[in-house]
């Protein structure tokens, strides 16, 4: 592993924003890889995903992709990483740990499918990521990072999905099992031919859970409805349980226990938010002002490509990057409180046009937009339709126009009022395709990636990005931050509440001022990618509160509602906020831990406020708040460590919530053991023939894939079983599993052979010169990369 040495030392978090200045932007590191996935673990890590391509920072002895960075020094180190994550999705579980789904088959220098037909690369030393599921539980400062207890479990011979997926959707569950959805199962700009006369050619059009529920991928007709314009889908969980989903202009309702779809509205203004358009998109605030109501915000995209133009997999049938992205917002509430039919609402305008912008929601309730370009789309290629490649203006960019300054979007104003940037300094690093950001611990903003290349290029208009910048929000201009106490470190669905003191010494002026202001918001930042945070969520605990004497105040708060829809178990921060300026945030597990239909209990009655007639904070008046954000003053109560694959068991076990017996956990050691070198992993995968099968009996019900109160088995969620299938009533079928998939049947043997022949240079794309062409013959001529049609060359 590498590590590197931030630019500008930060002794810790905490002294690091004290001398910060409101609304400036800091480069604070490297990130040694190019940030294309990003998620912070806990207090302490924030991990980064790249590609598989030419990064400099070496692990294992070959480009690294994965790296780690320590959010008190902004020191990163390597990471190694088996699979290709390339354009993978990500998200949460219960007990802290992440997972990422799917990604791209090997790859070689240039792009160049990997030397042992994309399966492996013998150059970058990266495995076909297609299936892959990736598990980490992230560890803290205490913890050695080469421990392998703190590194990547990845080995999609033992633990992978059903289909090919790159490009899809990750979203949690109310009982913690993720929903994946969607994505390509080969590359390209769109997921379409044009006339796109077949959606399913090199689109995966189904969904599947994780841990799976043993059956196979079923069809999504919705991915049908929206085929060419559905990559990276936006999915958001309801109250109801029903999953919000957009793609292309569509939108609906869906029930993925029964299969069956609700239309919503279309989208207005002919404005595409997915990928490759890249809207900024969020869920905002839940609070208990607005009765912890659900509703999504679009902003941005591109609007003004037609369908013609959007092209094919190759590329667009248009020069993008001098196409104005779009500055509209749209807001949606899908399930009105008062049963009207749900429509979208013109929101105001963005201060500029921006596609790839990204929503941060922050602890005060707004959300900052980041990162993208005021022209064109996601995705590159070395050419288009129109212009070939040595004409092309920004290397391989699709996108033109970088949009350096950030804007604040409070979507508790008045309309016509919502956006503003005050005295926000622009950035000179261009964040267009694959930038990534994240709310910090601390409540900045970190803001890494950028690289509209297919493969590392630091010379390019665009270059291959490793610099990491902090963007500090209005709130840092406060010289003063609360010091709450007594913060717990779970939340649970309804039930007792818990108290949080306040010092005099974190506020100034009057203390009933400062405690009507006071409250506790929980963020999940997400899991970042390609505009996008995965899992992103905001909500306000309601609280009252009791200001003592000495000016102390005493937040009476109430655990999370008793709806574990709104926001799915497992990790988050809780933020202490007085007069609009937040705590540090402190890590939290919210749920049981446990994939599992979560406990809920009843809401605990809070204590009515107590004021105090003279008592005032002790810190200095001077910047000591904004005044902004929530208040509370009208708040009403709204119902082991011995080796790699043992400590990888008890990971992925403490996910599941299950038990695991001593004889079976010797089995699993002594089956893993035999895997711990890594020429004996890759063996494994070139001999692995398992098939995917069902489980006996159906586990669907109406709370999710599992019946209720039924947990996962160990045996299900860590699919290590293989050599033993047939001694577990489980599996029904011995000669087959059902967790494992038929994609590794025909992988070729590993060498590591020192003499093994060069990885020769991918061939170009070539740029045809053909006037008058009809819209049919674009991507039949194989230098399109068309045959066959799912599998363009660069790939995406």
């Amino acid at each position: 592993m590498r590590t590197f040495l931030p630019l500008m030392f930060a002794p810790s978090a905490l002294g690091a924003t004290a001398a910060a200045t409101a609304g400036s932007i800091s480069q604070v590191g490297d990130t040694l890889i190019s940030a294309m996935m990003m998620f912070v673990g806990n207090e302490d890590k924030l991990y980064i995903l790249d590609k598989a391509e030419g990064n400099a920072a070496q692990a294992a002895g070959h480009p690294a992709w994965g790296s780690v960075m320590d959010l008190h020094t902004f020191q990163t180190t390597t990471m190694p990483v088996m699979t290709n994550t390339f354009c993978s999705s990500g998200a949460h579980l219960p007990n802290g740990s992440y997972a990422t789904f799917g990604g791209n088959s090997a790859v070689g220098p240039g792009a160049s499918a990997g030397s042992q037909n994309g399966q492996w690369d013998a150059t970058y030393n990266d495995f076909d990521g297609t299936k892959s599921i990736r598990v980490l539980d992230p560890c803290t400062a205490a913890d050695s990072m080469t421990d392998t207890k703190c590194q990547w479990f990845d080995d999609p011979a033992l633990l992978s999905m059903q289909a090919q997926r790159w490009y899809s959707a990750a979203e949690a569950l109310a009982n913690g099992t993720v929903a994946i959805v969607g994505g390509f199962s080969g590359g390209g700009y769109v997921c379409r031919n044009y006339p796109n006369t077949d959606p399913t050619a090199g689109c995966t059009l189904s969904y599947e859970f994780f841990p799976s529920n043993g059956r196979p991928p079923t069809d999504l007709p919705f991915l049908h409805k929206t085929s060419g314009l559905n990559a990276y889908p936006h999915t958001f969980l309801m109250k109801s349980g029903l999953m919000f989903m957009q793609a292309n202009l569509s939108t609906m309702l869906w029930d993925y226990n029964a299969n069956t779809e609700t239309d919503l509205p279309d989208m207005p203004n002919n404005v595409v938010r997915v990928y490759p358009a890249s809207g900024a998109t969020a869920m905002l605030p839940m609070t208990p002002a607005n009765n912890y109501q659900q509703t999504i915000i679009f902003c941005g995209g591109q609007g003004s490509m037609s369908d013609q133009q959007w092209g094919n997999f190759a590329f667009p049938f248009a020069n993008p990057w001098d196409i104005p992205a779009s500055a509209d917002c749209q807001r949606i509430t899908p399930e009105p409180a008062d049963g009207s039919a749900p429509v979208y609402t013109q929101d105001d305008d963005m201060l500029e046009t921006r596609t790839m912008g990204q929503f941060i929601i922050l602890p005060n309730g707004k959300l900052l937009v980041v990162n993208g370009g005021l022209n064109g789309t996601a995705g590159y290629g070395v050419n288009t339709s129109l212009t070939p490649t040595d004409q092309m203006p920004f290397a391989e960019s699709f996108a033109s126009g970088p949009v350096g300054t950030p804007a604040l979007y409070d979507p508790t104003a008045p309309a016509g009022k919502r956006w503003s940037r005050s005295n926000y300094q622009t950035s000179n690093v261009a964040r267009l395709y694959h930038s990534s950001a994240l709310l910090l611990p601390d409540a900045s903003v970190l803001i890494a990636g950028s690289n509209p290349n297919l493969d590392v290029n630091l010379t390019a208009p665009f270059p291959t990005t490793y610099i990491a910048e902090r963007f500090y929000p209005d709130y840092f201009s406060a010289s003063i931050r609360p010091s709450p106490s007594g913060v717990p470190k779970t939340l649970s669905y309804g039930g007792a509440s818990f108290d949080v003191t306040i010092p005099a010494s974190s506020y100034s002026g009057a203390s009933n001022a400062a405690a009507a202001s006071a409250y506790v918001s929980v963020v999940r930042p997400g899991w970042t990618t390609h505009g996008m945070n995965m899992g992103q969520r905001y909500l306000q605990l309601n609280n009252t509160y009791t200001v003592q004497s000495d000016g102390t105040i005493v937040l009476h708060v109430s655990q999370m509602p008793p709806f574990p829809t709104i926001f799915q178990p497992g990790p988050a921060f809780a933020y202490v906020l007085v007069n609009g300026v937040p705590s540090n945030g402190t890590y939290v597990i919210v749920g049981s831990g446990n994939i599992e239909t979560q406990p809920v209990a009843a809401v605990a009655a809070l204590p009515a406020s107590v004021l105090s007639s003279a008592a005032s904070g002790s810190a200095s008046s001077s910047n000591t708040g904004t005044g902004s954000g929530s208040s509370n003053a009208n708040s009403t109560a709204n119902p082991s460590d011995k080796s790699f694959v043992s400590q990888h068991i008890g990971m992925i076990a403490g996910i599941a919530g299950g038990v695991v017996g001593v004889a079976l956990f010797i089995l699993l050691v002594s089956l893993c053991l035999r895997r711990r070198r890594q020429s004996r992993i890759r063996a494994s995968i070139a001999a692995s023939k398992a098939a995917q099968a069902g489980l006996a009996g159906d586990r669907m019900s109406s709370n999710g894939p599992y019946a209720a109160g039924q947990r996962v088995s160990t045996t299900e969620s860590q699919q290590f079983l293989t050599d033993h299938r047939s001694e577990h009533s489980w599996s029904q079928n011995p000669s087959q599993s059902q967790v494992w998939n038929q994609s590794n049947a025909n992988f070729p043997a590993y060498r590591d052979d020192a003499d093994m022949e060069p990885v020769s240079a991918h061939p170009p794309t070539h740029y045809y010169s053909q006037s008058n062409q009809s819209d049919q013959s674009f991507g039949q001529h194989p230098g399109y990369g068309q045959q066959p049609p799912y599998r363009p060359q660069p790939p995406y």
